[in-house]
C-alpha cells in the first residue's frame, strides 16, 4: 500500500513546490520591472534643463541608465520564462536544465548590453574580446572543458538531477548540475557497507565525463537494477517448498506492479540486438553448491536503486522467519557448520 501512496504525495509535494516557486518568481517579476522604470525614468530625467549640473557627465549616466533599463529588462524576461517552465514541465530534472539555459543565455544577452554600451566601435570591441577570449582560452582550458561537458550533459543527458549514478569511483544521488561542475549526495562510501546517503557530498569537474565511465542507477526507460540475497540451507532442506516460499514472499513483497516492470524489461530487450537473453519467470530462484557444506539459494530481482536497501531487509526478516518456521521442511547450517 506504502508503494502506491508514494507517487501521488510526490505529486502534491512537487505541485506546492511549484506554486511557491511561481510566487517568487512574481515578486522579483515585479522588483526588477519597478527598477526599470526608475532607470528609464532617469533616462528621459538627465535629458531635461534641470539636470545640466551634470553636464560633464551626462553622456555617461544616460549610457549607463539605458543600459541598467535592458539588463534588468531582460532579467525580468529570464524570470518569466521560468515561471513559464516551472509551470509547465512536469519533469524535474527537465526543468532543472532549462532554467539552467535560460540563466545562460540571459548571462550573455546582458554582457553583449553592456559592451554595446562600452564601446562606440563594434569593430574594436570584437578584437578586443577576441584577444581577451583567447588569453583565456589558455589560462582556463579545465574551466572551458567543464562548461563542454555541462553543454554535454545538457543534450546527451547521461544523467540529470536526481539520479543515482558512479562517475569513477563516485557514486551518489546528483543534486546539482552547475556550468562547471557535479554535485552528488554520496552513498555507501567508506564508512557504509550499505545503500544508504553517507551524509558527504561529492563535487567533480564536469569534464569528467570525458574521461571515466559514467554509470546510471536511474535510466529514464527503465529506473530499476537488478538485486539479489543469498540464503544458505542444508542439502536435507525441501528444495521445491524453499523456492516456491521465497518466489510467493518476493512477489508479495514487490507488489503486482513488478509484473509490469517486467513486461517493460521485455520490451526493452526486443529493441536490443541481444536476442539469446531469455527473462526466466520471475523471481529469479537459482541454486548453487557451496564450498563448504550448505547450498546457497539466490533470488534474484528487480527493485528502484533507492529503495533497495529497506526492500532487501524486509526480505531478509520476511523470508528467514517463514522458513524457520518449518524446521523438518527446512534446515539451516548449525554450530560449526555455517
Amino acid at each position: 500500500m506504502e508503494v502506491k501512496k508514494k507517487p501521488k504525495n510526490f505529486q502534491a509535494l512537487n505541485r506546492l513546490s511549484a506554486e511557491k516557486s511561481e510566487t517568487r518568481h512574481k515578486l522579483w517579476i515585479g522588483s526588477y520591472l519597478t527598477l526599470a522604470l526608475i532607470f528609464i525614468a532617469a533616462y528621459f530625467l538627465l535629458q531635461l534643463h534641470a539636470f545640466n549640473i551634470f553636464r560633464n557627465y551626462q553622456s555617461l549616466l544616460q549610457k549607463v541608465s539605458l543600459g541598467c533599463f535592458f539588463a534588468i529588462v531582460l532579467l525580468a524576461l529570464s524570470r518569466f520564462m521560468q515561471m513559464i517552465v516551472t509551470r509547465h514541465s512536469r519533469s524535474v530534472a527537465t526543468r532543472y536544465n532549462l532554467i539552467r539555459l535560460i540563466r545562460l543565455i540571459t548571462i550573455i544577452l546582458i554582457a553583449i548590453v553592456i559592451i554595446s554600451f562600452l564601446f562606440k566601435n563594434w569593430y574594436a570591441a570584437a578584437v578586443s574580446l577576441g584577444l581577451f577570449s583567447l588569453v583565456l582560452g589558455f589560462a582556463l582550458q579545465t574551466p572551458i572543458s567543464s562548461f563542454i561537458g555541462w553543454v554535454y550533459l545538457l543534450f546527451r543527458a547521461p544523467y540529470r538531477v536526481g539520479d543515482r549514478i558512479q562517475v569513477g569511483t563516485f557514486k551518489g544521488d546528483v543534486v546539482e548540475i552547475h556550468y562547471l561542475d557535479t554535485t552528488l549526495w554520496e552513498f555507501g562510501g567508506d564508512y557504509l557497507t550499505n545503500d544508504l546517503p553517507s551524509g558527504r557530498l561529492i563535487r567533480f569537474p564536469n569534464s569528467m565525463i570525458f574521461q571515466s565511465p559514467v554509470y546510471n542507477y536511474s535510466w529514464e526507460k527503465f529506473p530499476f537494477i537488478w538485486n539479489e540475497i543469498p540464503f544458505h540451507i542444508a542439502y536435507e532442506s525441501d528444495l521445491k517448498y524453499v523456492e516456491k516460499t521465497i518466489r510467493e514472499i518476493t512477489k508479495a513483497e514487490l507488489g503486482e506492479e513488478v509484473e509490469e516492470t517486467i513486461r517493460r524489461f521485455k520490451e526493452l530487450l526486443k529493441q536490443t540486438p541481444i536476442d539469446e537473453l531469455e527473462v526466466k519467470e520471475y523471481p529469479y530462484i537459482n541454486f548453487r553448491v557451496n564450498n563448504n557444506t550448505w547450498i546457497e539459494v539466490l533470488v534474484t530481482y528487480l527493485v528502484e536503486p533507492k529503495h533497495a536497501g529497506g526492500i532487501r531487509n524486509r526480505l531478509i526478516k520476511n523470508i528467514t522467519s517463514t522458513l524457520l518456521k518449518e524446521p523438518e521442511r527446512v534446515l539451516f547450517p548449525k554450530s560449526n557448520a555455517r
